[in-house]
């Protein structure tokens, strides 16, 4: 079993995967962590740090796919990161779909409004320190998040949205992961 994570950037991802691997004591691995060591590794990787998300994931997902499954084949694990596109899970076996709980997640117009400066800005860094590589404004980041919903109900796949209340919210995502690792580890 291997939950993945998956949100545009600060809405909360390594945070969640480290609450994860609090509470399941499983690893989890950072998708922004792999890109960097590609990237430093080799400048050769195809990418760069500043390419969109999309070129980014285009990249990393072959090796992605391989890490996935190979930890599914292993046991159990945690990946986060906002490099695992919606429509890349149709990409996997389906030996390998079912044992995954996949979180998509965003922020709603509204949260994203009445939280920019107190909490979305203010928390980004919570877990690990990283250097933000651009500034965006909020104008931008209520685009990325309509757009990623979108793509994620274009893809079919589950999206949890975060309205008002993060910390009750988010509760709800949690309810959500612990039922579907019961049901994975029944079958």
């Amino acid at each position: 079993m291997i939950i993945l994570i998956n949100a545009v950037g600060s809405t909360g991802k390594t945070l969640m995967a480290q609450r994860l691997l609090e509470k399941y004591y499983i690893p989890y691995l950072s998708i922004d962590h792999l890109k960097m060591g590609l990237y430093r590794g080799g400048k050769h990787c195809g990418f760069t740090p500043l390419d969109d998300t999309e070129a980014i994931g285009d990249k990393l997902w072959p090796i992605l796919k391989g890490i996935i499954m190979t930890n599914i084949e292993n046991g159990q694990h945690i990946i986060e990161g906002c490099y695992i596109l919606p429509h890349y899970l149709k990409d996997l076996d389906v030996n390998y779909s079912e044992k995954i709980i996949p979180i998509f997640m965003g922020f709603s117009t509204n949260y994203n409004q009445q939280n920019f400066e107190s909490k979305i800005k203010k928390y980004r860094n919570i877990i690990e320190f990283r250097k933000c590589l651009e500034e965006r404004s909020i104008d931008e980041l209520i685009k990325e998040h309509h757009e990623f919903k979108e793509q994620c109900l274009q893809s079919g796949v589950k999206y949890f949205e975060i309205e008002n209340d993060y910390d009750k919210e988010i509760l709800k995502i949690y309810d959500y992961i612990d039922a579907e690792r019961l049901r994975i580890s029944s079958v």
